[in-house]
């Protein structure tokens, strides 16, 4: 959801649902100006051992935003913060193309993908900018 979605984000959920709060309280906690960024987002995910989508879930619910997402795709100042590789390693784009689903790389797909390789998770979101590949779904529900 976008900017324009603020103060909408609860109506991608069912009508009355409520957060956790043992999740809502850490949320809280480490928002600032109705934003948390995706990096803190992983953080609480992982201290609480909940999955990402419920910590997204939750700041639907709360109306916060998702910043300074760690791919490079939203929540900057200047829009996405990623820019197109000058060039993409062959096994790099073999490794992106054998996670693609409906011709897309999930974002988890994208995290794994870093983690193997032992690389920025920017490098490869940079990588699927030059391949023309977009990184849909996102993990907390942005996209």
């Amino acid at each position: 959801m976008t900017h324009k979605d603020a103060g909408r984000y609860a109506t991608k959920h069912a009508p009355g649902g409520s957060p956790d709060e043992r999740i809502a309280g850490a949320v809280r906690e480490k928002a600032a100006e109705g934003e948390l960024a995706c990096a803190e987002a992983e953080r609480i995910g992982a201290a609480l051992g909940v999955p990402l989508a419920e910590i997204g879930r939750t700041l639907d619910l709360l109306e916060l935003r998702i910043g300074r997402c760690q791919l490079g795709l939203f929540g900057y100042p200047e829009g996405k913060a990623v820019h197109p590789a000058a060039a993409v390693a062959p096994d790099l784009e073999a490794a992106i193309r054998g996670r693609l689903a409906d011709g897309r790389l999930p974002c988890k797909a994208a995290w794994e993908i870093a983690a193997e390789r032992k690389v920025a998770r920017m490098e490869v979101s940079s990588a699927c900018e030059t391949l023309m590949i977009r990184i849909k779904p996102c993990q907390l529900g942005a996209f």
